[in-house]
């Protein structure tokens, strides 16, 4: 048997040991560097500059079938709360204002107003009319105000693209996780006082949850492209009110 140099084993142990040592340490900073981006895992959007983050959101809200949107919303001095549930079809759910609440459904053009008692001795005076109304749904004639008034609340296409925009100059303000846990990246106008959008990093890059410029209202929107059944009441349910419908 041939001897092996002494000097040689000694630089194979070394070289092994080395190599060995440089394996152990790349893994440990490949490792370190995935736990540490904070991209890892998401949509990739939050790597983008701030208006290609609002655009993309934008897209993929419009090309959404369905979302249900949630709070308050703010205008003309006014403040309404939403709970509805909209598609390019039509649309339905619950606003409240000035403390009382009613249904609006819309199925094609034609909308449909639904209220209580309550509802309609304040908008009638008290004249009795509330009876027959109460719990029924009244059909909005399309050249009555309240139908462009509350139409707007019905549908996807013009209320978003009322909602959705931030105003000044653009800015993301960090990562942070909505009510589920799901992780978003809030972009802003103005520092915030042009609003908030926080947009999903998971899956499509939907909007999530909206600050409105000017204390004007804050939205959360769920169920995006979630489908639902828009139909017209039955004949039975519907009554005719007569006049003017109230737009407040």
């Amino acid at each position: 048997m041939t001897a092996i140099p002494r000097g040689r084993t000694r630089r194979t142990a070394w070289v092994t040991t080395a190599c060995a040592l440089a394996v152990t340490g790349a893994l440990a900073l490949s490792g370190c560097g995935g736990d540490d981006d904070p991209d890892a895992g998401t949509n990739g959007v939050g790597k983008l500059p701030p208006d290609r983050i609002q655009a993309k959101t934008r897209a993929a809200a419009d090309a959404a079938s369905a979302v249900r949107l949630s709070g308050t919303v703010v205008t003309s001095g006014r403040t309404y709360r939403l709970d509805m549930r909209l598609k390019a079809d039509g649309g339905t759910g619950s606003v409240t204002a000035q403390g009382t609440t009613f249904q609006l459904l819309r199925a094609g053009e034609n909308l449909y107003l639904k209220a209580g008692a309550d509802f309609w001795n304040h908008a009638d005076g008290g004249d009795g009319a509330s009876g027959k109304l109460d719990g029924k749904y009244v059909k909005v004639p399309q050249r009555d105000p309240a139908y462009k008034k509350f139409s707007g609340f019905t549908d996807k296409d013009v209320l978003l693209d009322g909602l959705l925009t931030l105003h000044g100059t653009l800015a993301t303000d960090g990562r942070h996780a909505d009510g589920s846990g799901t992780r978003t990246i809030r972009i802003t106008g103005d520092h915030g006082s042009g609003g908030t959008l926080d947009v999903s990093l998971q899956g499509t890059p939907y909007p999530l949850r909206l600050v409105r410029a000017g204390q004007a209202g804050t939205l959360s929107f769920s169920d995006w492209g979630r489908d639902f059944t828009v139909e017209e009441p039955a004949k039975s349910e519907t009554v005719d009110y007569g006049r003017q419908l109230p737009t407040s």
